[in-house]
């Protein structure tokens, strides 16, 4: 019997906690490799032998699969019938801080996709333990020894990993609070149970899977999931706290300035919206003195992506400017995105508008941005769902409305932004973090009335007003006034509004009147509303063609990324549903006409299959590319 257990992870990630049956004459039920000779004859001896080795050839095939995420080393652990495999992305203690990971006696084994920041705090409570390297993760096996199952909640970063304890063959899984690393997890028909980074590591052997859920923890000890992430926000109770401004302020410069923990060059996307601006920011006054800056250099590198005159380019080169970074701009044109949708959605995995949308340049531009030898990107995701950023929001009825949308849009972001983050960045071996997605900095910011967050352009507050008043600082400006108050453009639409025209044209070309007709048979499941939805969902399909990998993306109408609740606050939006900031009748400064041209619609309503929040959206990171 062969419980397989493939880790991905930490910088890289993919895993598998697999059961086998493997049999000469009759079933063997010992671990791959150990036999007891009284047993098993000589032949049968070397039957199992090739067998063990096909097995782990074959394991290192399935995380070789994944390489592209973690392409610095790969590590294979076999345990009995457990399989942990792990392929690195080497940021912090590149020289040793290979995976797996173990405790003193190596009794506890754990492979890692992602960060911990306060790795040292952490150190420093465990002073009866002995680390093997320097890497950040190496805390969370002794953690574990120390305090069992309970102690996911006292990490403080990005991660996604799989913990075997081999004194009594358990294991865990966990994710981290919003989901910000990628994982899921899937079934397969002899019983085997696999965890992965991505769907790729899944859909060749599992009979069913899904994503893993943010927040939560799994454990074989009890069979089933758990949350463990539980903030006072998260029952979606109004808050009352006053707003401060510097109170928001500190919170947001330590969770960017947490994130400046790096052993390799690094760099901020900047696409001269607020967000992204912010980042880039605070970093660029903070680098000095950290180790980064010692090893790396004082001066910030900032990336941008965009078709040449795009607002994005302009701006982003503005704010570049402005900070004294070192400034990558990088062009494309539509044509060079329209070729890399095929790869674009192989590697993010979704058929979602929106999302593959902003995954194009920022799939493109991660490209460039490796080739420039930066593994580590800090990016602006995250601030509109916290802030109600987006400009449907403007038509929120009161703040009781608003604070909820806004609960549902963090919720769902492990399915949107932060799935095109982590992905789009991955395929190409480079790092996003992202600071407005720090624990504590969430805490502080949900918990503020959203009265205060309401939109009222009569009083001079625009979205994200609270933010933009918070960093509005006189004697050490942060950002140009305009910069800081400039209007909030989604990051598909800020690369170029012709990316997103040409994109609906190439797809008229391909999907014909007819096929949507057929739409709601063909995929009755989220069926496409639109010719480009239509084209997206059958490069999907081909891709990955089972019906649990279809489940894992969400549904529903939407406007300007809206939820599907959200639509109801303006009766004009119901016949304009499109992800687009242009979406946004009456708010945004260049929005669509109020129709929608027939022959990019489908007529009759969709069919929702699932009830998931919609969240179709790629708030602006910050990038630019080169042609």
């Amino acid at each position: 019997m062969s419980r397989q257990s493939t880790l991905h992870g930490r910088e890289s990630r993919s895993w598998t906690i697999n059961r086998r049956y493997i049999s000469c004459a009759e079933t063997v039920n010992a671990s791959i490799g150990d036999f007891d000779s009284k047993h098993v004859s000589r032949s049968c001896r070397g039957l199992l032998y090739k067998k063990a080795k096909r097995v782990t050839q074959r394991r290192r095939l399935q995380s070789d699969g994944l390489k592209h995420r973690g392409p610095d080393w790969s590590g294979l652990y076999q345990h009995g019938d457990f399989y942990l495999a792990h392929q690195r992305l080497a940021i912090i203690d590149p020289a040793s801080g290979d995976q797996p990971l173990y405790n003193e006696d190596k009794k506890i084994v754990v492979t890692v996709n992602g960060e911990i920041y306060n790795h040292e705090a952490l150190r420093e409570r465990l002073t009866n333990h002995k680390f093997r390297t320097g890497s950040d993760c190496d805390v969370i096996a002794h953690l574990y020894e120390e305090y069992g199952e309970n102690f996911v909640d006292m990490l403080d970063g990005m991660f996604s990993f799989v913990l075997l304890d081999t004194r009594d063959n358990s294991f865990i899984v966990a994710r981290d609070a919003i989901g910000i690393t990628s994982l899921y997890i899937g079934w397969g028909l002899d019983g085997s149970i696999w965890i992965s980074s991505e769907l790729k590591g899944l859909n060749d052997d599992c009979e069913h899977f899904e994503a893993f859920p943010p927040g939560h923890l799994y454990s074989s000890k009890s069979g089933g999931l758990k949350r463990w992430y539980n903030p006072t926000w998260y029952s979606e109770a109004i808050p009352s706290t006053p707003y401060d401004p510097l109170v928001l302020r500190q919170a947001f410069e330590n969770a960017v300035i947490k994130r400046l923990m790096t052993d390799v060059p690094f760099g901020v996307l900047l696409s001269g919206g607020l967000d992204s601006s912010l980042v880039a920011s605070i970093t660029a006054r903070h680098l000095a003195g950290t180790k980064a800056a010692r090893q790396w250099g004082t001066q910030l590198h900032s990336f941008c992506v965009g078709l040449e005159g795009s607002p994005d380019l302009k701006y982003a080169k503005e704010v570049a400017d402005y900070l004294g970074t070192v400034h990558h701009e990088f062009h494309f044109t539509v044509q060079d995105g329209i070729d890399a949708i095929e790869e674009v959605i192989y590697h993010v995995e979704t058929y979602d508008v929106t999302t593959i949308r902003a995954s194009t340049p920022m799939f493109l531009m991660s490209r460039k941005i490796k080739s420039l030898g930066v593994k580590m990107v800090i990016s602006g995701e995250g601030s509109d769902e916290i802030f109600g950023g987006y400009l449907y929001f403007h038509k929120a009825p009161n703040k009781e409305e608003f604070h909820r949308e806004t609960c549902h849009k963090i919720k769902a972001l492990h399915q949107y932004d932060c799935l095109r983050a982590n992905k789009a960045t991955s395929a190409w071996g480079v790092e996003a973090r992202v600071p407005f997605l720090d624990k504590d900095f969430i805490n502080v910011a949900m918990a503020i009335d959203p009265e205060w967050k309401m939109i009222n352009p009569q009083e001079g507050r625009l979205e994200k007003w609270i933010l933009r008043k918070a960093f509005d600082d006189e004697e050490r400006p942060y950002l140009p006034k305009h910069v800081l108050y400039r209007q909030k453009e989604q990051f598909s639409d800020g690369v170029g509004y012709s990316w997103i025209d040409g994109l609906k044209a190439h797809a008229e070309q391909h999907v014909t009147d007819k096929m949507m007709q057929n739409a709601q048979y063909i995929f009755p499941h989220n069926t496409p509303l639109t010719k480009e939805a239509y084209y997206y969902r059958m490069i999907f399909e081909r891709f990955f063609p089972q019906n649990s990998a279809r489940l894992t993306v969400p549904g529903g109408a939407s406007v300007a990324c809206s939820t599907a609740k959200a639509v109801e606050w303006d009766a004009e939006w119901a016949n304009n549903l499109d992800p687009s900031g242009r979406a946004a009748l009456g708010v945004h400064l260049s929005a669509y006409e109020k129709q929608v041209a027939a022959s990019n619609a489908v007529k009759a309503p969709p069919k929702v299959i699932d009830n998931i929040p919609r969240m179709m959206e790629a708030a602006a990171p910050g990038l630019a590319i080169t042609s």
